[in-house]
Formats: C-alpha cells, sequence, structure tokens
C-alpha cells in the first residue's frame, strides 16, 4: 500500500509541475499578447467613434443649415 500512495504522490507532482510550467511558458505568454492586441482595438475603436461623431456633427451643421435656408424662403404650398 505505501509504494501505491508514493506512486500517485509523484503521479500527482509530475501533474501540477506540468500544469504550472504550461500556465507560465504558454498562457502568460498568450495572455500577454492577446492584452495588447485588445488595447490596440481600443485605441482603434475610439479612434473611429471621434470620427464618426465629427462627420455626424458635419451632417447635423448641414441639416441646421438647410432647415435656416428653408426657413428664409418660406413655404410654397
Amino acid at each position: 500500500m505505501p509504494l501505491f500512495a508514493r506512486i500517485v504522490t509523484l503521479t500527482n507532482f509530475v501533474i501540477a509541475s506540468s500544469a504550472l510550467g504550461f500556465q507560465i511558458f504558454v498562457l502568460e505568454p498568450w495572455h500577454q499578447t492577446l492584452d495588447d492586441q485588445f488595447q490596440a482595438l481600443k485605441t482603434e475603436h475610439i479612434v473611429t467613434l471621434k470620427r464618426h461623431g465629427e462627420e455626424l456633427s458635419a451632417i447635423r451643421s448641414q441639416i441646421e443649415a438647410l432647415k435656416e435656408k428653408e426657413a428664409k424662403r418660406g413655404k410654397w404650398f
């Protein structure tokens, strides 16, 4: 029975060591890469939102100018 317990203990140690090595050498660098890509995506998203906001402001200004022009001209019907 002590031999079985010793084998289970060593097996558990090997599995835990492998899992820790996988986390340190594979998952952590991959996580860092994903984090960097996410930060770049956030920056790109902010730039896109600003650009669309400027476009909406320009459209809104054009609509207001058309409304003022129409108000000055009056209604034809």
